[in-house]
């Protein structure tokens, strides 16, 4: 496989054709009738929060940001058009020289969000916009719900470690932005080279069953392993009798065994049991790894057991139950004519059905009680409360089609550590619930 399909950062391809057909329909129209170089104001929210879900987690912005970059139509991606005449050869020609040349404006990554927030803005001729629709939305509605959920299984966890190990159990294209996103969320390694070699995130992992079982026998499979990984290593152990495992593995090891790693059955049982075993055995600061399809519930009822690190897989990458957030892509204002002097004019969706939106450029604020604990999510149109004005939170990401706020993820990581900090503390409870806290609407 080319590295590029991985999505690593060789050849860059164009994310041109990331996009629904049509968008360059509209396009094709927009351009035939005199409106695509209208100004436009698009705007990224959300509606409401997946089910029971406290707050939201804005992840996959750094991956937005690249995708706008590379949104170019090349010659192959041209012809490709061309040859299934999805447009015209106006459209053609006027596709060959894109380049996103307005401003985006968004909550930075890390960041929390509530119904309501516009998470990102873009603004430029109705024609760049509306192009960027379906890869934006797709990266931040994917990225976010893996964010999200990570989330919720980091304060689960209560400080300890998190592996994220759900390569397997997704796209090898949908896995390296997990295991991003699971980073930015709290996660502390992840078992994909991948995800490590893009993102630089720490790569871990020792062995499976079927190395194990390879072997004559478990003792040999241990003194392998121990052997070319030396003793700190982490020892699977439950492939058989866990209870003779352990006594095996630190007979081979000694009492400076890594960890052990346990894969099925009762975990809160299995890990006392084995805690007790190993200290009895002298291998008092062996660590316990549990894994088997967890999710921040089951984390949550081993907060009490010895359990010292938790690796997450298929829950983790499906979002826990909510693979996507629900994050729509509005036209939200535009100039009342193609004049680049005519003045805005909100605009919004009136069907019924829930659909609604609420037009307008808009501002958004994180208003906080004496103590510095967010109490309502504030997001108007026109100016901004002078009370608010150092409390906004989108910062501009592109500015006339440059990126300006690149950033690294250790940064985003920090940001949703504070971000969560300065919420309520019921918004870490796993219990169903609304929103921690309101959006107001100025």
């Amino acid at each position: 496989m080319n590295p590029a399909d991985l999505g690593l950062p060789v050849d860059v391809p164009s994310t041109a054709l990331f996009t629904d057909h049509y968008e360059l329909t509209m396009l094709q129209a927009a351009l035939a009738n005199g409106t695509a170089d209208r100004r436009s104001v698009f705007e990224v929210f959300t509606r409401r929060l997946p089910e029971g879900r406290r707050y939201g987690v804005v992840g996959g912005t750094g991956r937005v940001l690249d995708a706008v970059e590379n949104f170019r139509f090349d010659a192959a991606v041209l012809e490709f058009l061309r040859e299934r005449a999805v447009v015209d050869m106006r459209t053609l020609d006027w596709l060959s020289s894109y380049r996103f040349s307005g401003d985006i404006w968004g909550y930075p990554e890390g960041e929390v969000y509530f119904p309501g927030s516009p998470v990102l803005r873009v603004e430029g001729s109705f024609a760049e916009c509306v192009l960027l629709e379906t890869v934006i939305l797709s990266i931040l509605n994917h990225d976010s719900a893996i964010a999200a959920a990570a989330s919720r299984m980091a304060s689960a966890a209560g400080g300890r470690p998190l592996i994220e190990m759900g390569a397997r159990r997704t796209h090898e294209l949908a896995a390296v932005a997990a295991s991003r996103a699971a980073y930015v969320g709290g996660f502390t390694s992840t078992s994909d080279l991948a995800a490590g070699f893009r993102y630089g995130i720490p790569t871990v992992g020792t062995s499976a069953h079927a190395f194990t079982l390879v072997h004559d026998t478990e003792r040999d499979a241990f003194q392998a392993q121990v052997a070319s990984l030396g003793s700190g290593t982490t020892l699977l152990v439950d492939t058989y009798d866990v209870a003779e495992a352990v006594r095996t593995a630190v007979e081979v090891a000694g009492p400076g065994l890594g960890a052990v790693r346990i894969d099925s059955g009762d975990l809160l049982l299995v890990a006392h049991r084995v805690r007790q075993q190993l200290d009895e055995l002298g291998a008092t600061a062996t660590k316990i790894v549990v894994t088997s399809d967890l999710d921040e519930y089951a984390i949550a009822s081993l907060a009490a057991a010895p359990v010292d690190a938790y690796g997450v897989g298929t829950q983790l990458v499906t979002g826990s139950g909510h693979p996507t957030c629900s994050m729509v892509y509005k036209l939200v204002a535009r100039a009342a004519s193609a004049d680049p002097k005519a003045p805005l004019v909100a605009v919004a969706k009136k069907s019924s059905g829930g659909k609604t939106s609420i037009g307008g450029r808009k501002w958004a604020a994180r208003r906080k009680d004496a103590d510095g604990v967010a109490e309502a999510e504030v997001v108007g149109t026109g100016a901004v409360p002078a009370a608010l004005a150092d409390e906004q939170l989108p910062v501009q990401l592109v500015k006339a089609g440059e990126v300006v706020a690149r950033e690294s993820l250790e940064a985003a990581r920090d940001r949703h550590r504070e971000a969560l900090a300065s919420l309520p503390l019921s918004a870490t409870q796993l219990s169903r619930g609304e929103a921690v806290i309101p959006t107001e609407y100025a």
